[in-house]
């Protein structure tokens, strides 16, 4: 994925600092931005030397979440483990091809992890104003007591949107 930063255009940083600019619980705080599974010391290394005090971890920047094989999520898990276990507030953007498969893994347990399911939506302008997001199941009364159906409409409030434009502050590291 490219962004673009006040330093050009860059689409391998592993490493960035910034406000968390979404609307989530860590929305405002100073963010260590993480690409990729990355070794736990150097992420570590990269927060003592941080110019402010962080206490938020956002994993799987860069839509960079995408975990294939056993050993894969083993390694997201036990890299996400390591700062939950630390009090870090962390974060991570699953994407919606992975939703069934996480729920294996025990991060959910955690008080202080905030999983952000990310659901695209394209051209979400020209959807009419009785479009309706429906959270279904993957089969009829499979795993869920029922369907939950909210308004595209009301879903789109201006207290929760964040424009591209809020993520230009992002400081990359490396």
């Amino acid at each position: 994925m490219k962004r673009n930063y006040t330093t050009g255009t860059n689409d391998n940083a592993i490493y960035f600092f910034g406000k968390e600019v979404e609307h989530t619980p860590a929305f405002g705080m100073d963010t260590l931005f993480v690409t990729g599974v990355q070794p736990e010391t150097a992420i570590e290394s990269i927060l003592a030397n941080a110019s402010s005090e962080v206490n938020h971890i956002f994993f799987g920047a860069n839509h960079s979440f995408n975990p294939t094989t056993p050993d894969d999520w083993k390694s997201w898990d036990d890299m996400i483990a390591f700062f939950l276990d630390k009090d870090y507030l962390c974060s991570l953007d699953i994407p919606l091809s992975a939703v069934e498969e996480f729920n294996d893994s025990g991060l959910n347990e955690y008080n202080n992890f905030i999983p952000q399911i990310r659901v695209p939506i394209p051209y979400i302008k020209l959807w009419n104003y009785n479009t309706m997001l429906k959270i279904d199941d993957k089969d009829f009364n499979a795993s869920n007591p029922g369907v939950w159906t909210h308004s595209l409409h009301e879903l789109k409030d201006r207290n929760k949107f964040t424009p591209w434009s809020a993520y230009s502050n992002d400081v990359i590291i490396k």
